[in-house]
């Protein structure tokens, strides 16, 4: 009888860029991840420039895109992460996966992606330590925000205003129409 072997953090760590690339690492296997489209970069591309200016101008922490963490060995790359400024000495620039969590994880939904599939990791986000994760849908023009105090459902007119970058704010229909 086959066993088969499966993977941890640190042997994903090990991969050849290109073994790694457009995958996670989920319950110990390989899994693809479907590849964006330019809609679904754009808005990544502005979240991260918006959040970007925003957090370091308060010097309020670190914002990174397609970055991986470590969630309870299984590595995911949210679109677009933030770790606060007291959290941020435990990242480690040299490590393709970081071995905590991120504060905030902001997910795009992607063409092949599914309700269950997006609502399934914001639930482990969650589980593992993510304070607030945002699930963003361009297509319906929306936002479920899923953090402690609160799981709601935002339409266009909702803000994006995430509550650990105080001070930030942007309604979700501005947002969508800047892409």
């Amino acid at each position: 009888m086959a066993t088969s072997t499966r993977l941890t953090i640190d042997d994903f760590e090990k991969l050849p860029d290109e073994a790694a690339k457009h995958r996670e690492l989920i319950d110990g296997e390989l899994v693809e991840v479907s590849g964006n489209n330019l809609l679904h970069n754009l808005l990544r591309d502005l979240l991260v420039r918006l959040l970007g200016a925003f957090v370091e101008e308060r010097r309020l922490g670190q914002i990174a895109s397609e970055q991986e963490y470590d969630f309870d060995g299984n590595a995911h790359g949210p679109d677009v992460s933030f770790v606060s400024a007291r959290r941020q000495p435990l990242l480690d620039r040299k490590r393709r996966v970081q071995r905590l969590v991120p504060d905030l994880a902001i997910k795009i939904e992607s063409p092949n992606d599914t309700f269950i599939s997006l609502t399934k990791k914001a639930q482990r986000y969650r589980k593992c330590g993510t304070k607030e994760v945002w699930l963003l849908a361009i297509e319906a023009r929306e936002a479920h925000l899923c953090s402690e105090p609160r799981n709601i459902i935002l339409d266009e007119n909702g803000e994006f205003r995430p509550d650990l970058i105080p001070g930030f704010s942007i309604r979700l229909g501005e947002l969508f129409d800047r892409v």
